[in-house]
Formats: C-alpha cells, structure tokens, sequence
C-alpha cells in the first residue's frame, strides 16, 4: 500500500478527516466496519451534476441530446476507471487478500466505485467547489481533446495497434464469470497480453467488458511505455 500523502498530493487536496478518506478507499472486502458504498452513492449524484455543468458551459451550441451522449460518455465506470487510473487509485485501496490475488486493484468496476467514493468523500469535507475542481483538471487531463468523436473510441483497436507495434503479439480476451439472472447479466473478461493478464473488467454484454478491458490495458500499457 502506497503512502496516502501521494495519493493527496496527485489530487490537489489534504483531508483533515483522515478517517473519512480510509472509508471512501475501503472496498466491502475488507470486512471493516465500514466501507465507501455510501460514499460511492454520493460521489456519483455529485459526479453527475459537476460534469453536466462542465459540458454545459464548454459547448454552447450543443442540444440536450448530444450532451447527454457526452456525459453519460464520462460518467459510468468506464469514465470514472480512466480518471482512477491517472490518479494510480488501485494502489492505495484497501481490499482483503482474496480481492487482491483476483486481480481486484485493476478492476473497473472496483477502481470507478473507489473514485466516486473519494470525491464524494471531498464533497463531504469540503464542499462542490473542490470536487469540481478536481474533476475537471482530471477530466482535462485524459480527455485533452474533449469531443464527441473522441469520447467514443474503440479501446481494443486502439490496444492491437499498440501491442502490434510494440510487442508484434495481439491482445487476447478471457471470459472469467458471468454473473446474475438471464435478464441482467454481467459479464467480466480479462485482458491478455503476451501470456500474461494484464487487466479484467466487467460489462452489461461481453464486448463491454472487452472493451473496458482495453481501457485499462490500454492505460497500464502506456504508462509502461512512457
């Protein structure tokens, strides 16, 4: 586990109340007391609003109807697992040992909950105005070029032409569980690059949770490659 003052100082913002940020990192598995559940609840209705409103001020001549696309784009766990990734969030959560040998520190679904849950952990504290502040400095930071044609790209081609170029081996996806009843399945596939797995991700259908995959492959992959 990585020191929490990093974590703080990536964000632009020291808790006062230590406590509250250990709670918006504690993952259910952790069998505390407490977990960020509630904290992930109220993190993603201030998500919501702040990016509603960035959007809304940054593209004027946009309708209801495409910055509606945009935002649900940015706030869903896609979203929020790119914004974790560029914080390193998945270091410093704390998960019980079976949630980390299962990969759980790379896991969308794990690392979006954890970053709704700081920032509605900071709204608590603080206010909106930091929250907001936060947000968009992330939000600017992985989207440089915020767009409707960049906010829909296609992860997995993306992730073949950076694995081709680099390592000459295409990425491989594995279908590790399906979870829940025949009308709502969710599905969770793993990433795997050169015999080894580099990230899994869980989705509404299986390309989803490829293409999530991707994303965090995607993320890693350029890191390493800086």
């Amino acid at each position: 586990m990585d020191n929490l003052t990093t974590l703080q100082e990536r964000l632009g913002y020291t808790f006062q109340n230590k406590e509250l940020l250990i709670e918006a990192l504690t993952h259910k598995s952790y069998k505390q007391p407490y977990n960020n559940e509630r904290l992930e609840f109220l993190g993603d209705a201030v998500l919501d609003l702040i990016v509603g409103e960035y959007l809304y001020s940054k593209f004027r001549g946009y309708d209801e109807g495409k910055l509606s696309k945009m935002r649900a784009s940015l706030v869903n766990e896609e979203g929020f697992t790119a914004l974790a990734l560029h914080l390193d969030l998945g270091g410093y959560i704390y998960l019980s040992n079976a949630e980390e040998n299962n990969s759980g520190r790379t896991k969308s679904s794990l690392l979006s909950n954890a970053f709704e849950a700081l920032m509605g952990a900071i709204y608590l504290e603080t206010g909106l105005g930091k929250v907001q502040e936060i947000t968009i400095d992330l939000l600017e930071h992985v989207h440089p070029d915020i767009s409707l044609d960049s906010l829909f790209k296609d992860y997995k081609t993306s992730l073949q032409e950076l694995t081709q170029a680099h390592y000459g081996t295409t990425p491989e996806y594995q279908l590790i569980a399906a979870h829940g009843p025949d009308h709502k399945k969710e599905f969770e596939v793993a990433v795997i690059i050169d015999g080894k797995r580099y990230a899994s991700a869980q989705g509404k259908s299986k390309k989803q949770a490829q293409q999530e995959a991707a994303q965090i492959a995607l993320e890693m992959l350029s890191k390493e490659l800086k």
